[in-house]
């Protein structure tokens, strides 16, 4: 990419990250190409979807969290690692404004972030799985939206209602069997 080519992408980058924590996921294109100062055809040369655009806005963020699945893989106790990252993501999609949206209506592309974050939640569920603590059947791709939904429920209430709704999801209704 050349050097105009690359200044412009992250101007676009920048503004579009500024308007989606202010407006959310449907932050409007052309503002975002004006505060950037660059023409809608540059904006839409570079993110062919407003979901691409969003990709890359979150893309930064969503390595951070498959990181700490990867981190959460060295706990002792595999049920509580899988449950502590998705109530991760859970929190921090209903602080990040726009990022439910955006992973719950982008496509399932290899690359996008939805994709990021099922990879990266896979050996946390294979491993609760394979320890009998979460059932074999259960995927990790269902775990994520289920995750996502909660998160869009709750973004007005906050990230800690997002956690408990989440750990109801999870536990279930059931009283805890001893």
């Amino acid at each position: 990419m050349r050097a105009d080519a690359q200044r412009n992408r992250a101007l676009i980058v920048k503004a579009a990250s500024e308007a989606v924590a202010r407006d959310g996921a449907y932050a409007s294109l052309e503002e975002i190409a004006r505060v950037a100062g660059v023409g809608s055809a540059t904006l839409h040369r570079h993110f062919p979807s407003r979901w691409a655009l969003l990709e890359a806005v979150f893309h930064d963020r969503i390595e951070a969290l498959c990181a700490r699945a990867g981190q959460l893989l060295a706990e002792p106790d595999a049920r509580q690692a899988l449950m502590t990252w998705l109530c991760e993501l859970a929190a921090y999609s209903t602080t990040t404004r726009g990022l439910v949206t955006s992973l719950l209506k982008a496509p399932q592309e290899s690359a996008s972030c939805a994709a990021m974050l099922v990879a990266a939640g896979e050996p946390l569920r294979r491993r609760a799985a394979d320890e009998g603590a979460v059932r074999s059947d259960v995927a990790m791709a269902d775990l994520v939206a289920l995750a996502n939904a909660i998160a869009l429920a709750t973004e007005s209430a906050g990230a800690a209602e997002a956690e408990r709704l989440l750990r109801l999801a999870l536990e279930g209704i059931s009283p805890a069997r001893r």
